[in-house]
């Protein structure tokens, strides 16, 4: 397949004959629909009620979501409804849960590394909730640094089967929502071992509790980890903690769609390439960036709202006080988040199409794109969780002394919210993987190898090192094309200028760790200029 280029991708998309923007618009109103009639099913049940949820104990919550979820399930089935719909259904109930992680991790991670009997076997009891399962890699010694899990899996060619083992307090699982009450098997991510050596960490289906009583199997130790940040929030999720003592599993409860070991011990790498398990990354991480604008879409609703309500100062002859919103220092402060939660909006939609390429890609064996999607999957998680977090704390400020009211919605948003800044990657560690593929592409940029997709502006890095801005009045800044070229330019002076001071390194890590806070700016400046771009 030819080399990816997102910007022809856009130029594409701009240029749609009537016929295609007659199917365009048909599909967005048949979202939109699907959108209305299933928010409409939920605002009508007093089974969804949320607004006690902050009032209520740890208990009396998780007591809520248990009834919330058992009774989503059913009007699912009595409906019908289709994926889509459940899914929105799950979303406007807006209540983290146990099934979150059923439906968002362990299902998608036994479809990407899963071979087809794997599939076959757990997918349809996973689809009929007949399991229950989460998703538990980090433990409480190491997150971010996967390598670094210390959970074993060893192999027993004796009985043909895994051993799966804590053997440090730090190796304990950590976190898992759905691990600390609920799930009933979870994907377990351990270092594999055979004949005494190493493999990595894999993946392995493991059963944590009976399916007759619930009760947890022998040598599995499993609870809750307590209450969590804020008040109603992520309390209503039983995140766990997991602890195995020589708990056995089959062999063919390693997911071996990437890598398997045989019925001797033997460690063996499948047909299918390792790099397919980065279709999950992608669906998983742009569900994330998806799911910020939603957050801060609702955030800016609420601080728009109490702007143009609240009246302050301003009364004259006895006439009404002026509209909040109407003053210049609350537009300036509200008005960059509203324009954010659009772009977070269409960059989410943009990485919808690029899932779609990647998929398309790894299943013709095509990896040439993914350092690129790694790196810019990677840095729009960071960007639009962090400026998200951020913006909900500020929209709570907009709106005075009132936002401090958990009536108001946005304490307890907020609380629900700040955890996409650390799960499925500390938001500061992704940046830095980012600089480091910017430091390598800035590397090439002598070799001939022209920079393509969210590099492409790399290419010009000579100009955009040397140009200067031409803009003469305020309104030249209407012009997306000298919005665009500044935020190229930026990026651009920023990576090579990094690039520069780790040449005066004589070790390249070493660099790197004294250079990390620039490294960091100049990947933040990269991924901005992808949303800008969109």
């Amino acid at each position: 397949m030819e080399a990816l280029d997102y910007h022809a991708e856009e130029r594409r998309k701009a240029e749609f004959d009537v016929e295609e923007m007659k199917i365009v618009w048909a599909g967005s109103r048949q979202a939109y629909e699907i959108s209305d009639r299933v928010a409409r099913l939920v605002a009508s049940d007093p089974v969804f009620r949320k607004d006690n949820r902050t009032m209520l104990s740890r208990k009396d919550l998780f007591k809520d979501t248990l009834r919330k979820a058992a009774h989503a399930w059913k009007r699912i089935i009595e409906l019908r409804l289709s994926e889509e719909e459940a899914s929105k259904l799950r979303f406007f109930v807006d209540q983290p849960v146990f099934t979150d992680l059923h439906w968002g991790m362990f299902i998608p991670a036994i479809k990407g590394q899963g071979n087809e009997e794997q599939q076959q076997k757990w997918l349809p009891m996973a689809y009929k909730m007949q399991i229950i399962g989460c998703y538990a890699q980090t433990e409480l010694g190491h997150g971010s640094n996967v390598q670094g899990l210390e959970t074993t899996a060893t192999f027993d060619p004796e009985t043909d089967e895994f051993v799966i083992h804590s053997p440090t307090l730090t190796s304990s699982k950590w976190w898992p929502g759905g691990l600390g009450k609920v799930s009933t098997h979870a994907l377990i991510y351990a270092r594999l071992i055979t004949d005494g050596q190493d493999h990595g960490v894999h993946g392995f289906i493991v059963q944590l509790r009976s399916l007759d009583d619930h009760l947890p199997l022998p040598g599995i130790t499993v609870g809750d980890i307590g209450m969590k940040f804020g008040s109603g929030a992520y309390n209503s999720m039983d995140n766990g903690v997991l602890r195995f003592d020589h708990v056995r599993i089959l062999r063919d409860q390693m997911l071996m769609g990437v890598s398997q070991v045989t019925r001797e011990g033997k460690f063996m790498q499948s047909d299918v390439p390792r790099q397919l398990v980065y279709g999950t990354m992608v669906y998983v991480r742009q569900k994330i960036v998806a799911d910020a604008s939603c957050a801060l879409s609702r955030a800016v609703c609420i601080a728009t709202r109490y702007s143009v309500v609240r009246r302050q100062f301003g009364s004259h002859n006895g006439g009404p006080e002026t509209q909040v919103i109407d003053y210049k220092t609350q537009q300036s402060r509200l008005f960059p988040l509203l324009a954010s939660a659009y772009a977070f909006r269409f960059v989410g939609e943009w990485l919808k199409w690029l899932y779609t390429d990647v998929t398309q890609r790894l299943q013709a064996s095509d990896f040439s794109t993914l350092p690129e999607v790694h790196a810019c999957t990677a840095g729009l998680k960071s960007v639009t969780t962090s400026a998200t977090a951020d913006a909900i704390e500020e929209c709570r400020k907009l709106c005075g002394g009132h936002g401090y009211l958990s009536s108001s919605g946005l304490p307890e948003l907020f609380a629900v919210y700040v955890p996409a800044c650390t799960y499925e990657g500390d938001n500061v560690v992704l940046l830095l993987q980012v600089a480091r593929f910017l430091m390598k592409t800035v590397s090439q940029l002598g070799s001939g190898k022209k920079p393509v997709g969210t590099i492409a502006y790399m290419g010009r890095s000579e100009h955009l090192l040397q140009c200067r801005c031409e803009v003469e009045r305020a309104e030249d800044w209407l012009k997306p094309n000298v919005i665009l070229e500044a935020f190229e330019a930026r990026a651009a002076r920023m990576s090579v200028t990094c690039a520069k001071n780790l040449n005066n390194f004589a070790n390249q890590e070493e660099g790197f760790a004294q250079l990390a806070t620039d490294l960091a700016e100049a990947a933040v400046a990269h991924v901005q200029l992808i949303i800008v771009s969109k």
